[in-house]
């Protein structure tokens, strides 16, 4: 792993990229202390994460899920990339696949995902906010975690609330995530710079 005083990231998008793009643009704007985005690893076109990448200077790669014959083979593809860029830690937001063990072994505890739940609810399923509103919570929010084996699980880094009023729907609702997404990315950022940095300086 990185030794020196920055960490180097990848972002990871299946789709437009809201969330991803948004925390590219405030990382343009320095909102990043002792971290680079180094890569944008993206699939959907259009993508706004990219293009937003494209304008940072940030380097971006699109690895098609159809180009290989299965996900395994997909994910090695993912993992030179990362390899290559010499990434220490990997962002997944709207990343739609499920990390398979090659890559989870090769970035054990340094990949995180971003969740439209607070855990431990709704986990497991992508239509996590349309089921909270559903269920008829009151109170529902973002939870960024570091992924392991199990889908939607592992150690929880930040969580961000989200008020759900009775007369909201789905549409009315969902931007209040977009908002949230963008500083909860941040501070789990600014999380694991001041744990990666306290360990590696004891």
């Amino acid at each position: 792993m990185n030794t020196a005083e920055t960490l180097n990231w990848a972002i990871m998008v299946s789709r437009w990229g809201r969330n991803a793009k948004d925390v590219i643009m405030a990382y343009s704007q320095g909102a990043l202390k002792r971290s680079n985005i180094k890569l944008l690893i993206y699939e959907a076109e259009p993508c706004g994460a990219a293009d937003a990448a494209k304008l940072a200077g940030i380097d971006t790669v699109r690895i098609l899920r159809g180009d290989y014959e299965n996900r395994e083979a997909y994910q090695r593809r993912i993992l030179d990339e990362l390899n290559y860029y010499k990434i220490d830690y990997v962002l997944l937001l709207s990343f739609k696949y499920v990390i398979k063990q090659e890559l989870l072994n090769a970035f054990e505890h340094r990949i995180i995902n971003i969740h439209p739940s607070l855990f431990p609810s709704f986990l497991g399923t992508h239509t996590a906010i349309q089921e909270a509103l559903d269920y008829g919570v009151r109170i529902s929010g973002l939870t960024t975690h570091i992924i392991d084996e199990e889908v939607d699980r592992g150690t929880i880094l930040c969580q961000e609330p989200i008020k759900i009023k009775e007369s909201d729907t789905f549409e009315s609702i969902y931007p209040k995530f977009g908002k949230k997404g963008k500083k909860i990315v941040l501070d789990t950022i600014a999380l694991i710079e001041k744990k990666h940095f306290k360990i590696n300086h004891q």
